[in-house]
């Protein structure tokens, strides 16, 4: 980044009526700085909504899935009510057999009739008792249903009261910030318009590499205030007379002094 930037470090040429080229240098260096503090107001406001949206979204989706797995162990429970209430039914009907085949086998005139409603009979008790074990399984899977059923629903509801709460969070941001973001759109233009277009390039170039979005940062602590590299003594005595623009050799940014950022926050203030 530093090496596609390094055209920035020129000697000044008068760009502004009037103005010896120090005077113009430091005007530049004023409204890129302004410039930079603007645009990180503006990502600053922009980030705060951005993630807004993302949790609302994520809430809504969030409780679509609650909703539908909802639905889904109703349905289930269901089912299983209607496997219990099949069960019962056949249950009745075996014991109706039985009572029938057990008299039938009063009727009968040999062993091998006998033998053969003995076998139904044992059959159908057979049938009871798989009807039987069928029954507790679905009562145990609906007994674990409802209580997963319960959980979900508690889930819905809270979730839904975050849903709530973050809708107005987001609308009273937006309008909050509506006017604001307008108006350090408005500042940014009035700043762009005052710095030459190469070094406005050479800002949004570094701006859009950068992570945190800082293209131009103030000498802290003898240090880049983008990337902490020292900076010599030299360059920064450079820095502080405002007579070229100076980019850190480690990362390209555009470095200023205490004295720039501070009257640019007197500016802002105003």
């Amino acid at each position: 980044m530093a090496k596609k930037v390094k055209a920035v470090e020129e000697e000044p040429k008068k760009i502004f009526k009037n103005e010896d080229a120090d005077k113009a240098v430091e005007r530049r260096l004023l409204a890129l700085y302004s410039l930079q503090q603007v645009h990180s107001q503006i990502d600053k406001i922009r980030i705060i909504r951005g993630e807004l949206p993302l949790e609302v979204q994520d809430l809504e989706d969030d409780i679509a899935g609650l909703e539908t797995r909802v639905e889904n162990y109703k349905n289930s429970i269901k089912e299983y009510e209607n496997t219990i209430s099949s069960n019962k039914t056949k249950v009745k009907e075996s014991e109706e057999l039985i009572k029938k085949y057990t008299a039938d086998q009063n009727k009968v005139k040999n062993n091998r009739e006998y033998e053969s409603l003995e076998k139904e009979i044992e059959f159908q008790q057979l049938e009871i008792q798989l009807c039987d074990k069928r029954n507790r399984e679905a009562k145990v899977a609906i007994e674990t249903y409802t209580k997963d059923l319960e959980k979900y629903e508690n889930d819905i509801i809270e979730k839904k009261k975050d849903l709530e709460a973050k809708k107005i969070e987001l609308d009273e941001i937006v309008k909050e910030n509506e006017e604001k973001e307008k108006q350090l759109l408005e500042q940014a233009e009035k700043d762009e318009s005052i710095i030459e277009e190469r070094y406005l390039t050479a800002y949004r170039k570094i701006r859009a590499a950068a992570r945190n979005g800082l293209a131009v940062v103030t000498v802290d602590r003898d240090a880049c205030g983008g990337c902490f590299s020292k900076i010599p003594h030299q360059r920064q005595m450079d820095i502080r007379m405002h007579k070229k623009i100076i980019v850190c050799e480690y990362c390209g940014r555009i470095l200023v002094d205490d004295s720039i950022a501070a009257e640019v926050e007197e500016q802002q203030k105003q």
